[in-house]
């Protein structure tokens, strides 16, 4: 391909495309701060235990399942709104979610209506991660592979701009409209979050005035060989088999065979009078009905991408999804509790902003380019293993900073070094779930990756305040660096993998090409 000139590169970017994914990274970062990171800030504000703030991180758990429900949005137009484009018609749909939910959680107090606030949260970040989806999608479909990358980096510096926004931004306001963390006050928050909530408002004109892309021919075979009806039931299938499964498990542990095998009493008591086991062999029929040939067909439309990526890595696929699954845990989990611990040692919210948002974010900037420069220069996987490693190590930080009080200075240097690296790690590992993704089934196999990335780190952050109230914040770090030690194996693993098979498709230069018989 022809190297283009600089005008021809800088022209990518004065598109209105490019425009539209600002506008839609903008509305994609906002409310994931806000019902994640932010809103661990207003909960300890409000005197909510660290305990609940730990599990109310579980809500992230909607954007490591987004692939679930992903297939719908590639097969079916909403009715009504569907009149404005496939892509549009979810969009709108979820945006308006949003904005309706930021408004409603404004006016829930966590001191008086925490249960309320916590299920508009979960409702918040549902449609967020489905607008995900869209976004996802609609960029792949609106232009051609060269412009890819403008687009995918005016979304990413919306997408920033509105994470520096609900996090640092938040806090100013809430600062400034009169609650502290000496005298909290619920106003604060509800201004805060209604304000975000109007911030939302330009996407969604964006998305109603926007082009929608064509449907490309083979969504449209898809579409005609699983149609809507299919789509559902597949949906329906899995969620009950998500569901029931861990379920399962939970009554089985539950139900009480001791006094059978050990008390002399009767099956026939136990499953009269147990109601763990009762609901054990209801979760084992939903299960078994999912798993039967009736279940595994309604399971093809989201299967199939899974099929695809089994077949392309066979036994390697377990590896690969081991290292995805555990490759942002250290960080992740030590993330759920970081504005917990930073106002449990003493450092204002304006310190926290300052430090931890608004030069956290340059930090992370500066981190993912200087990593964009060394995969070009020396390949992913040594990146990407720097990049866990580093993410590890910089816990170790927090450690020592737990032990030194408020220490501003210790502050900027631990946020700086720990932002870098994640900055390092995420551009490795963008890099490196984009190489694994067959382009036929890009948006649903990205979104499956992904999701997989968040799950574990999310169900184990969940039990985080649990995990500082009984041991510490000090050995807490050291468990969160411990964490990123499984990923190293694995990346290893995985190098020496690579290596060998590089080395066996290599010609031997030692053998000669054979002379070819004489006439």
């Amino acid at each position: 391909m022809p190297r283009k000139s600089w005008r021809a590169a800088l022209a990518a970017y004065a598109s209105p495309s490019t425009l539209v994914l600002l506008l839609l990274g903008f509305a994609a970062g906002m409310p994931y701060m806000l019902v994640f990171s932010t809103l661990s800030v207003w909960l300890r504000e409000a005197g909510v235990a660290r305990e609940t703030i730990g599990y109310a991180s579980l809500i992230g758990l909607a954007y490591a399942f987004k692939w679930v429900w992903s297939p719908l949005l590639d097969q079916w137009r909403l009715p009504f709104l569907g009149k404005l484009g496939r892509r549009r018609s979810w969009l709108i749909l979820s945006q308006s979610l949003v904005v309706l939910g930021l408004i409603g959680m404004g006016f829930c107090d966590p001191q008086k209506h925490l249960s309320w606030l916590i299920a508009i949260a979960v409702l918040v970040a549902f449609s967020s991660a489905t607008q995900d989806i869209a976004i996802d999608a609609y960029r792949l479909e609106i232009a051609e592979d060269s412009r890819q990358a403008a687009l995918a980096a005016s979304y990413m510096s919306g997408y920033r701009v509105a994470a520096l926004l609900s996090t640092a931004g938040a806090l100013y306001f809430a600062e400034g409209f009169g609650s502290t963390g000496f005298s909290y006050k619920h106003s604060a928050w509800a201004g805060t979050y209604i304000l975000f909530a109007l911030l939302m408002l330009p996407a969604l004109v964006t998305t109603m005035v926007m082009r929608e892309p064509p449907v490309p021919l083979r969504t449209q075979l898809s579409a005609a060989r699983y149609g809507f009806n299919h789509q559902l039931a597949s949906v329906f299938v899995l969620i009950i088999l998500l569901v029931s499964v861990p379920a399962m498990f939970t009554q089985l542990y539950y139900t009480d065979f001791a006094s059978v095998l050990f008390n002399g009493s009767s099956w026939v008591t136990l499953l009269l009078e147990d109601r763990a086991f009762l609901r054990a062999i209801l979760y084992i029929t939903l299960t078994t009905l999912c798993l039967s040939s009736i279940g595994r067909r309604g399971l093809a439309p989201v299967l199939t991408p899974i099929n695809d990526f089994i077949r392309r890595y066979r036994w390697q696929a377990f590896l690969l999804l081991g290292l995805i699954a555990t490759y942002r845990m250290s960080d992740t989990v030590m993330g759920v509790m970081a504005n917990v611990f930073y106002i449990d040692q003493g450092f204002t919210k304006d310190q926290i902003a300052s430090v931890s948002k608004i030069f956290g974010l340059i930090m992370t900037l500066l981190g993912a380019g200087f990593g964009g420069l060394l995969i070009v220069r020396f390949g992913i996987l040594p990146i990407l293993f720097i990049g866990g490693a580093a993410s590890a190590a910089t816990n170790l930080l927090f450690l020592l900073l737990a032990d030194m009080g408020p220490n501003l200075q210790m502050l900027v240097v631990t946020i700086s070094l720990d932002n870098f690296s994640a900055g390092l790690a995420t551009s490795a590992f963008v890099a490196y779930l984009s190489s694994l993704t067959n382009l036929k089934f890009s948006a649903t196999q990205y979104a499956l990756l992904s999701s997989i990335m968040l799950l574990l780190p999310r169900l184990i952050g969940g039990y985080s305040g649990v995990m500082v109230e009984r041991f510490g914040y000090h050995t807490f770090f050291l468990i969160t660096a411990v964490l990123g030690l499984p990923t190293l194996v694995m990346i290893a693993l995985q190098w020496s993998q690579e290596a060998r098979r590089a080395k066996a498709v290599q010609v031997p230069e030692a053998i000669e090409t054979p002379v070819s018989e004489q006439p």
